[in-house]
């Protein structure tokens, strides 16, 4: 259910047809004539010396048609969407088990994947480093020039000796939680396909969330100029941040361009787990206190990520982590530190969420515990520390005032679950070993990529010579529902019909650049554009029109089908957009370029809007097996304007469901720096069955008077507050609390063994 029920709104997604029932062609389905087949060759070794790599057997089998290595890259042999420091080739020393030494392209897959296992390549295998604090230990191996430290953030305001403000707490509360590296397992895995023109230019079309920051770091790997690559985005088969980074590209485009011929690549699901990037394991130490009535006085964090191999967003990832650290709550006296390591694990990197869902759930856990110390109902004790509408953001940034905090407090007491919590039940007379539990979780989370960093945007309407309105955007479609979205603004601007609107996404030949598909940013930025080109391309428009009907431009609006007098409901335009089109001497157009609003002070990184949500949650937990299951969840936002309810509601369902897997099944564990699982069959992702069989969701749509900033992105507030809101109702329903994800069975089992033998000797 939504607070926005207007019916118009619900449309059927332009996309949906062909998604169920698999007409739409993904990036990696397209085929050319004469096209090859690639294949890279990744490490054996998580950690070694390349003391030789022999390519020639390869090259000598019939059917390959090119294989490179370190030295037939043109320009620069690393990639990095923000520090270029990953080798395409590695050319002395392997860092992880998916880092690459050679590309194989042959008339067929198999033959491409035979000649891989011609290579032979000569390792000196050296120390793993496998444990992030053990790699900051003195005398340990450094896996770069600069050490094993990526990144270091902290973020203190108050008391500077915090140990002293400590003692004056009535009540403390510390404890450590561990979250998992989980997956992003979505269903199209890496590839593509990359054609080398007859002009010289070079077409990719491969899954990306940044096309044109695919295009800027391709050429650079390339040695071209930018304008020689085109980069075709969309549609694609899932993301959640793991295509936001390069993966298979430079491979095919170099061996596109060295062969001239097209190439295909696709990872397989082995491929993928071993070479994609992973969501950040964490280790969060957190120390809270109160005083005797419950306000937060002191809270310190420390934490520490396992970035991997190589940087791509880690470090990023751990300032967002450091800046929600605090969550929704005004605390005295802070003191955050925080530390991304380098490791031969697999790679972390950007995932939805992007390191709030880590540390949101060590927040909201610790509120839990506080809550019991004091005898307190914890969703009060987050009423009474609840940050005021003009209270500075975590970082002590200026930020746009809302009352979204507060509004989804009190919105969350009418949840039906929230009320069974205080007289729930633990188990039944019928079946004994089964005990039920409700929880709940306050959140905030920022949009956009932060003070500091470059966050430009843009876009372009235009009428076609066929008398369509064509919105023109560098964002892409990856099972966000940005089409249907796009659609439903675009009527809403001119009072148009679906028909009368052409989108074009996910192409840089076609599109002006828009700033990536990230961060919880497109719909902000899709209607912040719209606003500011409605005005120029509506007068235009308009004043065509009066030219070919005689009537005054003051007196017209746009409409279904063309251009209407005002007040006239006949529903018949007195000028068709193709008419207008084709009297126009000169394209009507607008265009727009733009940032992504942020803060005036504050530091890099810091976020200007910020969106809040809470989850409730009903589990069953089985006495006998240990096994969670969420049997319902309420999810209340405050994220402004509801473009499209069906959107808005995938969003938070889908969200909620990912993070339904991140607490209770994914684990992608290494062992030695190995993945022990590689397909799905033993990563376990939530099926339908696992799902809950009520969710329900609310929307707060209200903006304070003289907010211009209109709707927030909702692609990762539903992901960040079901892990602590599970948690919380497993302890009401065991009496036993969670610190690590994904909860485990076998520990559920353990404690309530350990718990009854306490009960029993009491």
């Amino acid at each position: 259910m939504l607070l926005n029920r207007n019916a118009k709104k619900w449309i059927i997604r332009p996309d949906g047809k062909e998604k169920v029932t698999g007409e739409l062609r993904y990036l990696t389905d397209l085929t050319a004539p004469g096209m090859l087949h690639g294949k890279v060759l990744r490490s054996q070794y998580p950690h070694a010396w390349i003391l030789s790599i022999d390519t020639s057997k390869a090259k000598q089998l019939p059917g390959v048609r090119v294989v490179l290595t370190a030295d037939d890259v043109p320009g620069l042999n690393l990639f990095g969407i923000a520090f270029p420091h990953q080798p395409v080739f590695c050319q002395d020393r392997v860092r992880y088990i998916g880092d690459a030494l050679a590309s194989v392209a042959a008339d067929t897959e198999e033959l491409a994947e035979y000649a891989l296992s011609l290579i032979e390549v000569v390792y000196e295998p050296l120390p793993l480093v496998d444990d992030p604090e053990t790699a900051l230990e003195a005398g340990t191996i450094m896996l770069h020039p600069e050490g094993n430290l990526l990144h270091q953030t902290s973020l203190q305001h108050g008391d500077t000796n915090i140990d002293t403000v400590f003692e004056t707490c009535a009540h403390v509360v510390e404890e450590t939680y561990f979250t998992p590296r989980q997956m992003h397992t979505y269903m199209e895995t890496e590839g593509g396909l990359f054609i080398p023109e007859a002009d010289g230019r070079l077409t990719v079309y491969s899954p990306t969330q940044h096309g044109y920051k695919d295009r800027f770091q391709l050429a650079r790997i390339l040695g071209i100029p930018e304008e020689q690559i085109r980069v075709v985005s969309s549609p694609i088969g899932g993301s959640f941040g793991g295509k936001d980074e390069l993966n298979v590209q430079p491979f095919g485009a170099l061996m596109a361009r060295k062969t001239g011929k097209p190439i295909k690549m696709h990872n397989s699901r082995r491929e993928s787990v071993i070479s994609g990037i992973k969501r950040h394991p964490m280790r969060i130490t957190m120390k809270t206190g109160t005083d005797a009535h419950g306000r937060l006085i002191a809270h310190q964090v420390r934490i520490l990520a396992d970035t991997g191999a190589y940087a791509t967003l880690g470090c990023e990832v751990l300032n967002f982590a450091t800046e929600h650290a605090i969550g929704p709550y005004t605390i005295s006296h802070v003191d955050v530190e925080g530390k991304s390591v380098y490791t031969n694990n697999g790679v972390s990197g950007e995932f939805r969420g992007f390191g709030g869902n880590q540390v949101i759930f060590a927040v909201e856990s610790q509120i839990e515990r506080l809550a019991e110390k004091l005898g307190m109902d914890a969703w009060e004790l987050r009423k009474l520390n609840l940050r005021q509408p003009t209270d500075p953001g975590p970082m002590g940034q200026q930020i746009v005032a809302t009352e979204g905090a507060a509004q989804v407090w009190a919105k969350a007491l009418e949840s039906p679950l929230l009320a069974k919590r205080a007289s729930s039940a633990l188990g039944s007379e019928q079946e004994p070993w089964l005990r039920r539990g409700v929880g709940a979780a306050l959140v905030m989370h920022g949009a956009g990529l932060g003070l500091g960093i470059p966050d430009h945007s843009g876009g372009r309407i235009e009428l076609t010579p066929e008398g369509k309105i064509q919105a023109s955007f560098g964002f892409e479609e990856f099972g966000q529902g940005l089409y249907a979205a796009l659609t439903l603004m675009l009527q809403d601007c001119f009072g148009c019909a679906a028909d009368d609107i052409r989108i074009v996404i996910g192409d840089t030949d076609r599109v002006p650049s828009s700033g990536s598909s990230t961060a919880s940013r497109a719909t902000t930025m899709m209607w912040r554009a719209l606003q500011r080109l409605k005005p120029a391309f509506v007068l235009a428009l308009l004043e065509q029109a009066s030219l070919l009907c005689g009537v005054p431009a003051a007196e017209l609006t746009t409409g279904v089908g063309g251009i209407h007098h005002k007040g006239d409901e006949s529903g018949e335009p007195v000028v068709t957009y193709a008419e207008a089109a084709a009297a126009a001497a000169t394209p009507i157009l607008a265009h727009t370029e733009f940032d992504y609003p942020t803060t005036p002070e504050g530091r890099v990184g810091a976020h200007y809007l910020y969106s809040y949500a809470a989850a409730i949650v009903e589990v069953e937990v089985n006495m006998l097996t240990g096994r969670v299951k969420v049997l319902q969840t309420d999810h209340v936002i405050a994220a402004g304007p509801v473009i499209n309810p069906m959107g808005f509601l995938g969003q938070i369902e889908g969200g909620s469901v990912m993070a339904l897997g991140y607490t209770l099944t994914e684990d992608a564990v290494m062992k030695d720096s190995r993945y022990v699982r590689h397909n799905l069959d033993t990563y376990l992702v939530p099926t339908f069955s696992d799902s809950p069989h009520r969710i329900q969701v609310e929307a707060i749509e209200a903006l304070p008077e003289g907010d211009t900033f209109g709707p927030r992105g909702v692609g990762e507030i539903g992901s960040v507050g079901l892990a602590p809101a599970i948690t919380a109702a497993v302890r009401q329903a065991t009496g036993i609390w969670v610190n690590k994800l994904p909860i485990s069975p076998e520990d559920i089992v353990q404690s309530i063994d350990w718990l009854e033998g306490v009960e029993a000797s009491d």
